[in-house]
């Protein structure tokens, strides 16, 4: 305590202002805080009843006020550029599951477009609660300073703060500490930050926290994607601060908290009577699907070669349960979630690293981390998996990204692009666990291999080729990345759809806009162009729809009702689905459809598709994708699946079993890989008129005209390009 008190003492209050706290009415406090910490200027700001209209909030506001601060020429490191963070109305109920969500955005280090991040936590409601429905963050400090919001007191502060570490588990742990009233008030402060590695690694997230008192420690969430934490360091904003107390069932003040009460009650229900015969999240968490993917093929492995492998025992559910998330019990990231799937190892001890030897919490695994630290490097180490997960955590890396990444280098070395000399020592072999630590070590201090790994793959693969040591056409082929952001953690090769869910999206290909791969691949639900073009577009709508809300994805359909199967669209679960559409008329009054659901999202999607364009993205070159998302790049993989692959070329290509007995292994490639690419052509002038876009991938007028969006700000966009 009196190392915290040190730390407080040095800091300087470089600007503070008192409010009076709009209490919320029907979800939205109407209000905007922007601070700019070049100045050190603090606006709140009345939020229109257009905007409100047109971008609803979450990820709508989150857009609408970026592009406002922007300009077409704005880059990532540019002062104008903005962090915006936006909760949305339904977020902080305490009624219904996964209702503590926040998203984030900004103009990507990554992708050079607007990013987006969802993130649990309790900074989003706590920010709601403290009187503000988006926050946004501009210019440069010249040190490191801390950003304060008590929302009881009714103040917002920016302190120079020189003391603090940078590393997130003890930073949450020394702010949650100083900006708590006592122990107990602990659980009432909620802080965003990155780590270490946010100065100088592209790859780089934010943490939020949130207080556990069960195992008195604070908890990090990841608004993941797209390197926001480098753009929070490159304004020197250390922490963001939330305090608020008082959170109790109607701080929303709902228009019809009894809607609330009964769909919360029957989903609770729903949970504790179908989980355990069906995804276990309660027990295990997301990690519960490792085995799963493995068996379908679907399980990224080396570098995305693969869809499993032989050693997921390994990583089975019960062992993450049995050894590893011993505590047990449910753990949710936001009051009332009682699919509570935010799973913990505690008191793990570290092998390696700055905190060797100390016993830590670390938050996870979730499937994506696993997935990509481990069987995408050739790791099934639940040790590994878990110490990745922890650094990543606590130096501000992305883990999917660094997987994704690590993977990519790991292939590069085993085709002769990296040896030991470029990478300074580091053997990057398949499954050196050893080595894997190690470059995230050094990415976090910035040196040797360290400075490279951090630059993202993209950005690799042009330092690789210009120091002449690998084809850059290979390694578009293999380096799992598109628009600049890795790859999440699914092997899409025989799923055409999963193909279009990750190039197709707008900001990278991140499955949160549609995962589809179990309808496709798995399924056969979708078996038609026309049928994949209706998932491509009603799905990206509809997910689209959770991050205006401030909903977690989780409780629509991981868990559904006995009964889901019967219905006429069971992908849809359309008893959920009408869950949410209570959830919104409860909270403020305003009686919608699935049909005007969907419109609410396509007003938003095409927004951001347009703001796309508008920093010089946006098109159809835009939305291809490396060709081992797709097929077979190499002769081992396609050796490794050969009887599949000849069968095709028969099946679906049209060749005669005997034309295929006599081609060569190189020639039954080039014919997979031209009918592959021909596939994906094919469902984009599916997919882009569904959406309204012509066949450039551009919004037409007449859609924009149609959705209430024809903005003179988008048409000066798109009228160019019709």
């Amino acid at each position: 305590m009196e190392e915290i008190k040190k730390m407080k003492e040095a800091h300087t209050v470089l600007n503070q202002v008192t409010y009076e706290p709009k209490p919320l009415y029907h979800g939205y406090t109407d209000k905007r805080l922007r601070i700019n910490v070049t100045d050190n200027t603090i606006d709140m700001i009345d939020i229109p009843q257009e905007v409100k209209e047109k971008f609803t909030g979450g990820k709508g506001y989150c857009l609408r006020y970026l592009w406002d601060a922007t300009k077409p020429d704005t880059k990532w490191n540019s002062p104008e550029n903005a962090i915006t963070m936006s909760a949305g109305p339904i977020a902080g109920i305490t009624q219904y599951g996964g209702t503590g969500k926040c998203l984030v955005c900004s103009i990507s280090p990554m992708t050079d477009i607007p990013i987006d991040s969802n993130v649990g936590g309790y900074f989003g409601p706590f920010l709601k609660f403290s009187g503000f429905d988006v926050i946004e963050l501009t210019g440069k400090a010249e040190e490191d300073v801390i950003i304060v919001i008590d929302g009881n007191k009714g103040t917002v502060s920016i302190e120079k703060a020189p003391l603090e570490h940078k590393d997130a588990h003890v930073l949450g742990e020394e702010l949650t500490t100083m900006y708590a009233e006592d122990d107990n008030d602990r659980k009432n402060v909620a802080v965003v930050c990155s780590g270490s590695a946010a100065d100088h690694c592209n790859l780089s997230m934010l943490n939020f926290t949130f207080y556990d008192p069960k195992r008195n420690v604070v908890r990090l969430k990841q608004a993941g994607r797209g390197g926001i934490g480098r753009v929070f360091a490159d304004k020197h904003i250390k922490a963001l601060v939330c305090h608020f107390k008082g959170v109790k069932a109607n701080l929303n003040h709902v228009y019809d908290i009894s809607i609330l009460n009964r769909d919360g009650l029957k989903f609770h229900r729903e949970v504790a009577t179908q989980d355990d015969k069906q995804n276990s999240m309660r027990k295990s968490g997301t990690a519960y699907s490792l085995r799963i993917m493995s068996d379908y093929d679907i399980l990224p492995t080396r570098n995305y070669k693969y869809g499993g492998t032989d050693k997921i025992d390994e990583m089975a559910p019960e062992v993450w349960r049995n050894k590893w998330l011993t505590q047990g019990g449910a753990d949710g990231c936001w009051y009332g979630c009682s699919m509570a799937c935010a799973k913990t190892a505690d008191q793990f001890e570290l092998k390696t690293g700055p905190y060797k030897g100390h016993k830590v919490c670390v938050d996870g695994p979730e499937y994506e981390t696993a997935a990509g630290v481990g069987p995408n490097c050739g790791v099934t180490d639940p040790q590994v998996i878990l110490e990745v997960n922890f650094y990543c955590d606590t130096y501000g890396i992305d883990t999917i990204s660094f997987g994704t990444m690590t993977a990519f280098l790991m292939e590069c070395y085993e085709n002769g692009i990296l040896n030991k000399e470029r990478t300074g020592g580091l053997e990057l072999v398949w499954g050196n666990a050893e080595a894997e630590l190690e470059l995230l070590h050094q990415m976090a201090r910035n040196e040797g291999f360290g400075k490279i790994a951090a630059l993202g793959s993209h950005k690799q693969k042009e330092y690789f080729a210009a120091q002449g040591w690998g084809d850059m056409d290979f390694m578009n082929d293999i380096a799992m990345e598109q628009k600049g952001l890795e790859y999440s953690e699914y092997a899409s090769k025989e799923s055409l759809a999963q193909q279009g869910g990750y190039g197709l999206t707008n900001k990278g290909p991140q499955h949160d806009e549609a995962w589809l791969i179990f309808m496709d691949q798995v399924n056969n639900q979708i078996p038609t162009f026309e049928d994949k073009a209706e998932a491509l577009y009603y799905y990206p709508m509809f997910r689209t729809w959770f991050g205006l809300l401030g909903l977690c994805k989780l409780p629509w359909n991981d868990i559904v009702p006995a009964d889901n199967s019967l219905t006429d669209e069971p992908a849809k679960v359309p008893e959920h689905v009408d869950n949410y559409l209570d959830l919104y008329y409860g909270v403020t009054g305003v009686k919608i459809d699935r049909d005007e659901m969907i419109k609410m999202s396509e007003r938003v999607y095409n927004f951001q598709r347009v703001f796309n364009i508008r920093l010089g993205k946006g098109l159809r070159a835009n939305d291809a994708i490396p060709y081992r998302s797709q097929g077979p790049v190499t002769e081992e993989e396609y050796l490794s699946r050969q009887e599949r692959y000849d069968g095709q070329l028969v099946e679906l290509v049209g060749f005669t079993k005997e034309e295929v007995e006599k081609m060569s292994l190189k020639e039954k490639m080039a014919a997979t890989r031209k009918h592959r690419e021909g596939e994906y052509e094919k469902l984009i002038d599916a997919v882009y008129p569904k959406r309204g876009w012509n066949l450039n991938g551009v919004p037409t007028i007449a859609h924009l005209k149609e959705l209430g969006m024809d903005l003179p700000e988008l048409l000066e966009v798109v009228e160019p390009l019709q």
